[in-house]
């Protein structure tokens, strides 16, 4: 018998930059309502899926300074201390764990799908998976322009190095939050702490996607900061981590097919960052450094996982992550991208 999807949210955004803090602070003035991805992408599945096959069981709650569209009474709190302190201090596992712990141990063995906006919550879904199932038994595959598995201590090096060198550095030098912040759980790093706990066997870990992977020329720099840096990619492929490109993506199915054929375990987590499409498929994520994959390149990529699903794997669970619901304005089509991947890898429905 088939097993039932469960569909829950939650709208964190934790982001600290100062370009997403002003979007807030404009979007609260504006009185922007609609700001949890959840809503949006269930109101497709909700019209377009046969009810008996899913369940829906809400977003989770969290304050309103903590959303991507905050109270305008709560403006006070937004401002680039008071994210930088809920990074720092690893409050976005304390929420992960949460959902891990109070959600999916009441969702499993049904398929859990969260629809969220911070990443780092994939971290809490697949650590209670994880247990369920077996860390030995669950490949976690994870679609995304950006590698996420990045401790806190090299990424600030690799930025100090940049403001040093590089005179068109997009980094400011007299920043106090780009320098000496402590390793924390974060979007950016919940891979690495998935591998470093073991809550993932390298060789069962597939990024697949990314354009932030350096450059050949790039690991010739001879700096210690970037060579940490650096050495962190090439790190993660020693260990047996499969990470394929976006330039891997596009340049045919051959090796992305070849990677896929590889999961042997008995079950796949499957893990959207939606900046995966960022300036090109869709515009409404909270990351647009990297331009990503059409929406056809998209749809080819999830075929190639429904073939997985289909040869005798199972789906363990689902997320799409990184959402911006303050760009999900106009002809963008971001929630029904979102709501047809959700389509294809829990029903085998064709997107619309």
């Amino acid at each position: 018998m088939a097993r039932k999807v469960v569909f829950f949210g939650c709208p964190l955004d934790v982001d600290e930059r100062d370009e997403s803090i002003r979007e807030k602070m404009d979007a609260a003035g504006a009185g922007l309502n609609e700001d949890d991805p959840y809503g949006a992408v269930m109101g497709f599945i909700e019209r377009e899926v046969d009810a008996d096959r899913f369940e829906a069981i809400g977003s989770l709650e969290v304050p309103s300074w903590l959303h991507p569209v905050p109270n305008p009474g709560e403006l006070t709190y937004i401002n680039v201390d008071n994210f930088v302190a809920f990074i720092d201090q690893d409050q976005c596992r304390t929420l992960a764990r949460m959902i891990g712990t109070h959600v999916v141990d009441e969702i499993l063995p049904r398929i859990p799908c969260m629809i969220t906006v911070d990443h780092s919550l994939t971290g809490g879904a697949f650590e209670r998976i994880a247990a369920h199932y077996g860390s030995q038994n669950v490949s976690l595959v994870v679609l995304d322009s950006h590698t996420d598995a990045l401790p806190m201590h090299v990424v600030s090096g690799a930025i100090a190095y940049d403001m040093d060198t590089n005179p068109g550095s997009a980094h400011d030098p007299h920043d106090p939050f780009l320098q000496n912040r402590p390793d924390s759980f974060n979007a950016s790093s919940f891979l690495y702490y998935l591998l470093e706990e073991a809550l993932v066997a390298p060789q069962n870990l597939y990024i697949i996607g990314v354009s932030d992977y350096p450059s050949k020329r790039s690991f010739r720099i001879k700096d210690p900061r970037f060579r940490r840096y650096a050495a962190l990619y090439s790190g993660l492929k020693k260990r047996g981590v499969h990470i394929l490109t976006k330039k891997d993506l596009t340049s045919g199915s051959s090796k992305v097919r070849a990677v896929l054929d590889r999961i042997r375990t008995s079950h796949v987590y499957v893990s959207v960052d939606m900046d995966i499409g960022a300036g090109n498929a869709l515009e409404g994520v909270r990351f647009s450094n990297w331009k990503g994959i059409n929406e056809k390149q998209l749809y080819a990529l999830t075929g190639y996982l429904k073939e997985i699903l289909k040869g005798g794997v199972r789906l363990a669970g689902m997320d799409l992550a990184e959402f911006n619901p303050r760009r999900t304005v106009g002809p963008d089509r971001t929630y029904r991208i979102g709501a047809n991947l959700i389509r294809r890898l829990c029903f085998d429905l064709e997107e619309v």
